[in-house]
């Protein structure tokens, strides 16, 4: 009995108890196939957004890491090859970048794609920059109260001609070559008839490129591109019927899209993918020096590398002598000589250094310092291979010091060409007549007033400072010749201070080939006869500004740059103003130097 009774009791507990088991086993057996099969999917997110400077940059006052081209580039490739990534989504918020920097980007979105990862493009709003970024994309999401605008091109040129007239002050401006127009807005009311051809045939460049990108990227035809551009603006859903963007949502509609039809797949986004960090604890002793370290530009002692090299010399902003400065009174980088020609000799002198690639984005400036440079460029003939990339802008002295490379690459968009010269002065004299001031000259030479801030030219002093013009002209275009290894004669036909975009300067011979800096640097691996597959360390140079050298300029007693107060003022004042003093920029380069080969214009792609 008692074993019954036991028997029994234990088979009426085990009986109450199985249906537990029996309600809880399937269960957890679905839950862990269900954890198994959920897919997880790895997501970079990029922001693309404001300008992107060439070269290396120093860390900002707080250890903040300032985005360049390189960087975001730098970002892309490591996207291309990170095989646990999925989709990559970019953030395309106003970026101020111009044309071959928007390609550069594109360029880098493609490898990305041609990876087989998903590239998504997400903009709040946008602009033709802005939109042929994320034509390079897999899909384009806008939100509905996002607008599309890609109203076309148009150059608007302002003249001061009638304000100095109005002030009683007197542009003494020369100049060789009927389309060198730099001078053209100080001197005239209106666009020079040579001016307007040459613009003409720069803005129907950009716009064919502009509708052959879109035509490509969504697959519409030529017709139906202008057809959107005559419209000009469009509201996200008008986009979306047009074929201009996939899907009218927000950023989180991206993530659906994404994970397609498995809607329990996991997505995880990394928010700056790639994006370097600084070590910012500067706290006790050792981070105050570490912090100080940084302001000055100081780096720490490392052995230096004995690996082969491919030196990189960023050669941006206007051209002056001297030291090279982050912002001038107007806002704009400058390329002094005494910097660039330090980084060169460096180059030539390091044994570890194969080859080297010079990326060149300058409108010009200083004809001395564009030469003295280019003397130094030519140094390197029979050395080393020279290699050359343009960027944005290589005109006048920026095409100056690059004419001498073994081979030039630009970007089908890059402005280049501008072989002529500008010189002159402004003179004063009147405008302090009607203000009041007055001024007693005593003069030795019959040309004393010729670099005079006061008074207007005489016809010896003209005819004196036209010489010196005509004089580096022909220096200029023999040179050009030389380097481009054509008759004198043919040069002087596509001279004349004309300016062409990369695509046209590549019919005329005036570089060889339409490419990026990552395809000039390949270019030059293979002219030092190196494997392709082998790895290059990259030496970046000149080394990047301080912090304390942005505030404060260059350490350099001779240089007269004035830090970024000019600059930390324009970007207060509304961008029309500012763009209106950027436009006397000129004035200033022609202070310190009076014979200039600058580009006459800059162009702002909206």
């Amino acid at each position: 009995m008692r074993i019954f009774a036991l028997l029994s009791w234990s088979a009426l507990a085990l009986l109450s108890v199985s249906p537990l088991f029996a309600a809880n086993a399937p269960g957890d057996a679905a839950d862990k196939a269900e954890a198994v099969a959920k897919k997880k999917l790895s997501v970079a997110h990029i922001e693309i957004t404001g300008g992107y400077s060439e070269g290396v940059s120093a860390p900002g006052l707080f250890g903040d890491v300032v985005e360049t081209l390189g960087t975001a580039l730098q970002r892309l490739d490591k996207a291309a090859r990170d095989e646990s990534l999925d989709a990559i989504i970019l953030h395309i918020s106003d970026p101020s970048i111009g044309w071959a920097k928007l390609n550069e980007l594109r360029v880098g979105i493609q490898k990305v794609r041609a990876k087989g990862r998903k590239v998504y493009a997400w903009m709040e709003s946008a602009d033709t920059k802005g939109y042929l970024i994320a034509a390079a994309c897999d899909q384009i999401v806008l939100p509905e109260s996002g607008m599309l605008m890609l109203p076309g091109l148009r150059a608007e040129v302002s003249f001061y001609k009638n304000l100095f007239d109005k002030l009683s002050i007197e542009p003494q401006m020369l100049r060789v070559g009927e389309f060198k127009s730099a001078a053209e807005p100080y001197s005239r009311s209106e666009m020079s008839p040579a001016f307007r051809e040459e613009m003409e045939a720069i803005l129907d460049d950009y716009y064919r490129q502009i509708v052959e990108t879109i035509s490509a990227g969504r697959k519409l035809t030529p017709d139906q591109v202008k057809a959107i551009i005559d419209t000009g603006l469009h509201t996200a859903a008008d986009a979306k019927k047009l074929g201009l963007i996939d899907v009218v949502g927000y950023e989180d509609a991206i993530e659906s899209l994404i994970k397609g039809d498995d809607k329990t797949a996991e997505v995880k986004i990394t928010k700056g993918y790639g994006k370097k960090k600084i070590d910012t604890d500067f706290s006790g002793f050792t981070g105050m020096a570490k912090m100080m370290n940084m302001m000055m530009g100081v780096e720490p002692t490392t052995r230096k590398s004995t690996a082969s090299k491919i030196a990189v010399i960023s050669a941006t902003g206007a051209i002056i002598s001297g030291a090279s400065s982050a912002d001038s009174f107007f806002g704009e980088q400058t390329m002094g000589s005494t910097t660039m020609i330090k980084a060169i000799r460096q180059a030539r002198d390091d044994s570890t250094v194969k080859a080297v690639v010079l990326r060149v984005d300058s409108p010009g400036g200083s004809a001395l310092a564009s030469d003295l440079m280019w003397h130094e460029l030519e140094a390197l003939d029979g050395k080393k291979p020279f290699i050359v990339s343009m960027g944005d802008t290589a005109a006048s002295g920026g095409y100056y010091i690059a004419m001498g490379a073994d081979r030039i690459f630009a970007e089908p968009g890059t402005l280049t060409g501008s072989i002529g010269v500008v010189g002159g002065k402004i003179a004063f004299e009147k405008f302090y007549e009607k203000i009041g001031i007055t001024t007693s000259v005593v003069m030795r030479g019959k040309n004393s007033g010729v670099l005079s801030p006061t008074t207007a030219f005489t016809e010896t002093e003209r005819t004196a400072m036209q010489k010196m013009l005509n004089d580096i002209y022909a220096q200029f275009t023999t040179k050009a010749a030389t380097g481009r290894k054509m008759d004198v004669e043919k040069l002087e036909k596509m001279a004349r201070g004309r300016v062409y975009t990369g695509s046209q300067a590549l019919q005329l011979g005036l570089v060889d080939e339409l490419g990026t800096l990552g395809d000039a640097i390949a270019f030059a691996k293979k002219s030092a006869g190196i494997d392709p597959d082998t790895k290059l360390e990259r030496l970046d140079l000149p080394k990047p500004t301080s912090p304390f050298e942005s505030l404060f300029g260059p350490i350099d007693p001779s240089s007269t740059s004035l830090g970024v107060t000019g600059s930390a003022l324009l970007k207060s004042l509304p961008e029309e103003v500012a763009s209106q003093l950027r436009g006397l920029s000129i004035y200033d380069l022609l202070a310190k130097e009076r014979v200039l080969t600058v580009l006459p214009y800059r162009v702002k792609v909206k």
